[in-house]
């Protein structure tokens, strides 16, 4: 049985900046400079609040970690953006083996 309703969409933009900051135990602020240094940036609601999606939420905790090991927001951004493209690659690897 499928449902239409978003929180059964990874993607769906239904999380606060406070609710995600309370999921993961870090400091609102530091959510809004993960947006502003383009690490990992939100939707907009209608109003302009940022609104996180599940999978934004899990992606912060995987920016918590990287930073913890001492990488820096820069750094963890090129770190995802590599590691977005290694996705992309593997994908179209597997398409073109098909």
């Amino acid at each position: 049985m499928s449902s239409s309703f978003p929180f059964h969409d990874e993607f769906a933009a239904i999380y606060s900046v406070g609710q995600v900051a309370e999921m993961l135990n870090v400091q609102p602020a530091f959510l809004r400079r993960l947006d502003n240094e383009a690490v990992v940036q939100p939707a907009r609601s209608e109003g302009g609040q940022r609104r996180y999606s599940i999978n934004q939420v899990y992606l912060v905790e995987k920016v918590i970690g990287l930073a913890a090991e001492g990488l820096t927001l820069a750094g963890i951004r090129k770190f995802l953006e590599l590691e977005a493209q290694v996705h992309e690659l593997q994908s179209q690897i597997a398409q073109l083996k098909k």
